[in-house]
């Protein structure tokens, strides 16, 4: 069986991918205890997922995966884009990023928006490959729904009528745009260690 470290020590991410990559061998950050997280200093998406996946992979030796995710609200001109885990500042809960965006968004009438997800994987040797998810929807007026995490309680997704916080697991990752990604770089992940 192949193994793939996660970039990550989020466990929310960790149980959500495992969910929906199934067949290999996955790790986390967590089973490298003398590893550091990586910073997110890239200005999009797809940089901050490619660093980390490359620095895990350095520091683990093993094929690595790492995703950014990413909301974009149409009225805030993108916002909270690649900074949407530290949207309302370092180290905040998914609830003060949820607050600042409501706050953001009373009174306005587009309330368009759209999650993105890049996955990026990488292995010891430098080798990389992208893949990107889109999930469309729109931000709610209040938090709804007690799954999920993040912006889940706030995002509406386009023809469901309801939040990822309100969706079982398997619809939510059946749809979203982590799922959407991943699907995208299974179909090239035996490929990719084959290229090794």
């Amino acid at each position: 069986m192949r193994e793939i470290v996660l970039a990550t020590r989020n466990r929310d991410k960790v149980r959500e991918i495992k969910k929906i990559l199934k067949g290999f061998i996955l790790l986390s950050l967590d089973d490298f205890p003398g590893t550091a997280p990586v910073e997110e200093t890239g200005r999009t998406l797809r940089d901050n997922a490619l660093m980390k996946a490359r620095k895990t992979a350095e520091m683990t030796g093993k094929i690595s995966l790492a995703d950014d995710s990413g909301l974009e609200v149409e009225a805030l001109g993108g916002l909270p884009g690649a900074q949407s885990a530290r949207f309302a500042g370092p180290q905040v809960s998914y609830e003060d990023n949820n607050r600042k965006l409501l706050k953001l968004m009373e009174g306005e009438t587009n309330r368009a928006a759209r999650f993105r997800c890049v996955i990026a994987l990488a292995s010891p040797c430098g080798k990389t490959m992208t893949r990107e998810g889109v999930c469309e929807g729109e931000i709610s007026c209040e938090p709804r729904g007690g799954g999920g995490f993040g912006y889940d309680p706030v995002f509406i997704v386009k023809g469901a009528g309801k939040t990822f916080a309100e969706m079982s697991g398997p619809e939510k990752n059946s749809i979203s745009h982590r799922a959407v990604a991943l699907e995208e770089i299974k179909n090239y992940l035996q490929k990719f260690f084959s290229m090794l």
